[in-house]
């Protein structure tokens, strides 16, 4: 008897355990359902939308195309030489600027010393790097009706001249969102800043990227309280890519988003389209439903703020 006793008992804990486990498996569900689960971590990755199609790289990678697409435009080159630059830098360093590689091949675009490409202090300056490819591949003739790998490979002189070919779908589209042909197309799933923007930083970054082709100015008309707001004047750019202020705004717009991470960047604003972090993308109209539009040739960076 008392061994019956006891397998029953236990029977039935073991019944009230799975009851209480259940019960606790349906409060979570319904509090999933309400809203109070906890956010998925933001994937750290960008993506350029062109015909449908979704082209993705990491935000650190998204970095560098910013400053490849940028040097192309203030000097003036078409949307093909980002292009070409950027499945070069793909195929090289994976678009990371790595400090080692073939023999001694280092940086974005893996240039040797020996082969009088510069030094390693220089070659590892992205600034610089980038420069010299474009140096190159504007003295290719014709290099605009080329196909990507016979371009790349006129400058970079690769043992592997095919490879280039892999990345060109990806190197258009990013060429095509950071050059302004297909607006509202670069988009990053990015964390919360992690700290405030410097407008100081801000202005630092366009010098570098784009010389004196787009200027600065703090928005001495906003509040503050969302964080400080530049205002960046594209119209050097706009000289410099023909003359198209649209085209040169969202070309502007769109290198602010993939930056948007070193940078602090909270939001973008061009025209009556603004991006957000942590938003969905690219939205009509500003941060309040009356908001006026943002001029023509202008670009609105909205920074973290100091917590």
């Amino acid at each position: 008897m008392s061994r019956r006793r006891s397998s029953t008992a236990s029977r039935l804990g073991c019944a009230a355990l799975a009851a209480v486990a259940l019960l606790a498996g349906a409060v979570g569900a319904v509090v999933w359902a309400l809203g109070g689960a906890s956010p998925a971590p933001a994937s750290r990755r960008c993506t350029a939308t062109v015909d449908g199609t979704a082209w993705g790289l990491s935000a650190d990678q998204a970095d560098n195309a910013a400053l490849i697409a940028a040097t192309a435009a203030q000097r003036g080159l078409p949307a093909r030489a980002a292009t070409i630059g950027l499945a070069t830098a793909l195929q090289e360093s994976r678009l990371i600027n790595i400090d080692y590689g073939d023999r001694d091949s280092i940086g974005l675009f893996q240039q040797r010393p020996s082969q009088g490409w510069g030094t390693v202090e220089q070659i590892m300056d992205p600034v610089y790097s980038t420069g010299k490819f474009y140096d190159g591949l504007v003295g290719v003739p014709g290099y605009t009706e080329l196909p990507v790998t016979e371009a790349a490979q006129a400058v970079q002189r690769s043992g592997f001249p095919d490879a280039y070919a892999q990345h060109e779908g990806r190197s258009r589209a990013w060429a095509s969102a950071l050059t302004g042909w297909t607006p509202a197309a670069l988009d990053c799933d990015l964390g919360p800043a992690a700290g405030p923007g410097a407008v100081d930083a801000v202005a630092a970054r366009v010098q570098r990227d784009y010389g004196g082709a787009v200027s600065t100015a703090v928005d001495g008309a906003a509040d503050g309280s969302a964080g400080p707001v530049v205002l960046l004047d594209v119209a050097g750019l706009t000289a410099a890519t023909g003359g198209d202020p649209a085209r040169a705004s969202w070309a502007v717009a769109q290198w602010a988003v993939a930056v948007a991470e070193p940078l602090a960047v909270d939001a973008v604003e061009v025209g009556d389209a603004r991006w957000d972090r942590g938003g969905e993308g690219w939205t009509a109209g500003g941060a309040a439903a009356d908001a006026a539009a943002v001029p023509e040739g202008t670009v609105a960076l909205t920074l973290a703020p100091t917590p």
